[in-house]
């Protein structure tokens, strides 16, 4: 955890070492200025106003209920209100045994590239994972998948360009079940949320997954870029309509001041973020923690 927590400070310095962290410098006392000053850097990182109003509310009545007198120790009471309001209310499937990862998001968040991280993230963990590339759109979507799979060792099932990205799904099923695979990672292609034809096509990959796997939890993961913000809110509502969405890969948290979307996104819509990227290298999608993430936001 000790590596989670440096990676997650070191990609979060833009939005907890700014303006947030200065707010709690020192021993000073709370007073009506530090609740302005905090409420500005939460919208400033990309919280949004309504979950902003809330997370302030909570802190005024810990503030009150606990005679807390400094910033410093409203601070640590905002680390705990923060963890809690991120804390997902349902298990992960895949922590649970074998399970199937649905990848999705418009393009150019880093859908691909995730999934070949996440596979292998789980390869390393001792699991045994497979990618499916139903992304058949775009000319370069199974070869740089395979490229990934080859990095990571795991093996892939594709097809042609222009294949029905639902018969791709049913063949990786078959493969998954013939070699005894326990993680399936399913790409697709990138669409925007407000295509309905593209949104059925993910809906049609989805139903395939519950008919041939009955007794295998699918999660339907968005992948988000960070740096997008409150607009990644309205892809996830359209992503949730078509999927099911079960969870958030936020990825590109080191270059953005706009980590608070984590908080948007669970108190918005009640999705939780699964895993966080906070860099280049094949190591750095993190699996989602999130004391240490509102530690980190904080500067703690």
């Amino acid at each position: 955890m000790a590596g989670f927590f440096e990676k997650l400070r070191q990609g979060l310095a833009k939005t907890g070492g700014g303006m947030l962290a200065g707010i709690f410098a020192g021993d000073e006392r709370i007073d009506g200025d530090f609740f302005d000053e905090l409420e500005e850097a939460l919208i400033v990182a990309d919280v949004g106003m309504e979950t902003t109003a809330g997370l302030i509310g909570q802190l005024r009545e810990a503030i009150s209920r606990d005679k807390l007198h400094t910033r410093s120790e409203a601070r640590q009471a905002l680390a705990a209100i923060l963890a809690t309001a991120m804390k997902p209310e349902t298990d992960f499937a895949p922590e649970g045994g074998s399970a199937a990862l649905l990848i999705v998001g418009v393009n150019g968040v880093g859908k691909t590239t995730s999934l070949g991280k996440l596979a292998h993230y789980y390869k390393a963990a001792g699991r045994s994972p497979m990618l499916a590339a139903a992304d058949t759109f775009r000319a370069a979507a199974a070869e740089q998948l395979t490229v990934w799979a080859e990095r990571a060792g795991v093996p892939i099932v594709k097809q042609g360009e222009g294949a029905d990205p639902a018969a791709v799904v049913f063949d990786a099923i078959s493969s998954f079940k013939a070699r005894g695979r326990d993680i399936l990672l399913v790409d697709t292609a990138g669409r925007l949320h407000n295509k309905k034809n593209l949104m059925d096509e993910l809906a049609k990959m989805r139903r395939v997954l519950s008919r041939e796997l009955p007794d295998t939890p699918c999660e339907a993961l968005l992948v988000l870029d960070a740096t997008t913000g409150q607009n990644a809110i309205a892809q996830a509502r359209a992503f949730g309509e078509a999927t099911g969405l079960t969870g958030v890969i936020l990825t590109k948290l080191d270059g953005t001041a706009k980590g608070g979307v984590v908080l948007a996104v669970k108190a918005q819509l009640g999705v939780p973020v699964r895993f966080v990227g906070v860099g280049e290298g094949i190591d750095d999608l993190l699996p989602f923690d999130a004391a240490a993430f509102s530690k980190a936001l904080l500067n703690l």
